[in-house]
């Protein structure tokens, strides 16, 4: 009798929890399904959730981003210059020029979001710095080079900062404010943010295929 009563209780929670999770109330701690851990101070890597300092949906948003920025740190963090210059051909990027391209994309989401600045409008001093890495094409192919790799993660890290400064002044409500946007279609800020994190996500795919194609 007792070992069925557990039974009960065993099936009850596994329910509970199934319900929980699907209706996204119930955070599941992904590092259960990882040997590897990293943490930022009580926040761990795979936990994707809440974060202390901001409000419950910026926190969750943020711990994505994080999550996503760790795999593009640790997929390219031991490359050398040359491999970070190497083209595959006169058509594709250099994983250099992706990683800076990742700061100048998140950069002018933040003139957008954070500073109300209509797509473009910025001043000429910040087009003079992100505008290049940001349209890359054949001025950047030729122009983004010669780096070591601590050169596009300081870029990377200078800009993420901000970022993480600028969420934490502000609540949740502001995730919901709508403009017409990508395709001139209602946008809020949560979209928009969503996208700079699946924008990462693609590129970082793009850095995985250039890896293989390494000259050994």
């Amino acid at each position: 009798m007792k070992s069925t009563n557990s039974s009960k209780t065993n099936r009850r929670k596994f329910i509970k929890e199934s319900t929980l999770l699907g209706a996204g109330l119930f955070t599941v701690p992904l590092e259960s399904l990882a040997n590897t851990r990293s943490k930022s101070g009580a926040d761990g890597l795979y936990i994707i959730g809440p974060k202390e300092g901001y409000t419950p949906e910026i926190g969750t948003l943020l711990s994505t981003m994080t999550m996503m920025r760790e795999w593009v740190i640790r997929n390219v963090k031991d490359l050398t210059a040359e491999e970070l210059d190497f083209q595959i051909d006169e058509q594709s990027n250099s994983i250099g020029g992706m990683l800076l391209h990742l700061a100048a994309t998140e950069r002018y989401y933040q003139l957008n979001t954070f500073d109300e600045l209509k797509w473009g409008t910025w001043n000429e001093e910040i087009k003079k710095e992100w505008d290049l890495p940001m349209n890359l094409g054949k001025k950047g192919r030729e122009q983004i080079k010669g780096h070591e790799i601590g050169y596009y993660l300081s870029k990377l890290e200078e800009v993420r900062e901000i970022t993480k400064k600028e969420f934490a002044k502000r609540g949740d409500d502001w995730l919901n404010k709508t403009e017409p946007f990508f395709e001139e279609q209602p946008t809020n800020n949560y979209c928009k943010w969503f996208h700079v994190c699946e924008h990462e996500s693609n590129h970082n795919g793009q850095i995985k295929f250039i890896k293989k194609r390494l000259p050994s």
